[in-house]
């Protein structure tokens, strides 16, 4: 099998789990299962319930797990890199415009899971290479122990009042899946065929000129919210409703009026992995009863119905917008650059 090559300064990040020592890849002596490497922008949290059933159910795997928690575009910038050479067997945690793209370079493994005839085709790639796991709404997200639900923004257009100037602050767009979509969404929604983003700029401006800062990472935008140096931002409903009732942040959400663009967030087999144990943990995460746990506990939206859905979702007042995610498939790159090179910290 391939030799892992990892980086020193990826092993510093990695989350071995289990009893035994990761890595290596070199299949064990005693019972010849072989490493399992995953690259996930999927929160800790969830990381660590999910390889902990799977480990349980496939007791094989104790020690053999190894998870790299990173953005989704930085996922499919290392898995591009090391094309030549996966370290990678598992892509978990990707949006539907980066998994295309990871296909579209011949990236990603194709395969049919028994879960994908009863997935939606809008959430699946039409020759296996991806599948999508979970439906991410895109909200306002607020500090709901400085503002009440009747004070924060009701639609997107109001983040843009001056009322808000130095007191929004953003995650850092380029290396977050996210917010590549969210922004690119406010651009094709003032251009529905991408052919003239300049509206969408001039909109992304003023929303500049309205941030205070912008936070490196999850953790860094959670931790300046709560410590008030903003009050508003635009994040997934997941992660706020997560870090809200786990981690007991001070955050609340708007649906916007005008809709929620829906990420179909997915996760693929890395081509030339680890396809056995790969599969096997995918196979495993589309489980009924886990995702009932995943919906219940974690606040996910499955791509794949359930058999009983938690109270929070079948009362969730869900407003998507109306977003054509090929056409910003085909604009993406090149409207965040611009927006990272010509408008990022010159509102």
């Amino acid at each position: 099998m391939k030799r892992r090559l990892l980086m020193a300064g990826a092993l510093a990040t990695v989350l071995a789990v289990g009893t035994a020592c990761g890595g290596g890849g070199s299949d064990d002596a005693a019972g010849g299962t072989e490493q399992l490497t995953i690259y996930t922008a999927r929160d800790k949290k969830v990381t660590d319930f999910v390889v902990a059933k799977f480990t349980e159910k496939y007791p094989e795997y104790q020690g053999k797990v190894e998870i790299l928690n990173i953005g989704a575009q930085e996922i499919l910038e290392r898995v591009r890199a090391e094309q030549a050479n996966p370290q990678a067997d598992v892509w978990w945690g990707g949006t539907q415009q980066g998994l295309s793209a990871g296909a579209a370079e011949d990236l990603l493994a194709a395969w049919q899971p028994s879960f994908a005839g009863k997935m939606d085709e809008k959430y699946k790639d039409a020759e296996g290479r991806w599948f999508g796991e979970i439906l991410l709404p895109e909200v306002i997200m607020y500090n709901n122990a400085v503002l009440t639900p009747e004070q924060a923004p009701k639609d997107w257009d109001d983040l843009l009042d001056p009322q808000w100037k130095d007191k929004i602050i953003i995650r850092d767009v380029a290396a977050s899946g996210t917010m590549r979509s969210i922004y690119a969404s406010m651009i094709q929604r003032l251009s529905p065929d991408g052919s003239n983003p300049q509206p969408g700029y001039d909109w992304l401006k003023r929303l500049d000129a309205n941030t205070g800062s912008y936070a490196a990472n999850p953790a860094d935008l959670y931790l300046k919210l709560s410590r008030q140096q903003g009050v508003l931002s635009a994040w997934n409903l997941q992660d706020v409703l997560l870090q809200a009732n786990q981690a007991n942040m001070p955050f609340g959400y708007v649906m916007p009026t005008s809709g929620a663009p829906v990420l179909v967030d997915g996760l693929a087999t890395v081509k030339g992995g680890n396809s056995e144990g790969a599969q096997k943990f995918i196979e495993f995460l589309f489980d009924d009863s886990l995702r009932a746990d995943l919906a219940k506990d974690f606040f996910q939206i499955p791509a794949v119905e359930i058999a009983e859905q938690p109270e929070w979702l079948s009362q969730l007042d869900l407003r998507p917008m109306d977003v054509d995610w090929n056409v910003i498939a085909e604009h993406e790159t090149e409207w965040i650059n611009h927006w990272n090179s010509q408008i990022k910290n010159k509102g």
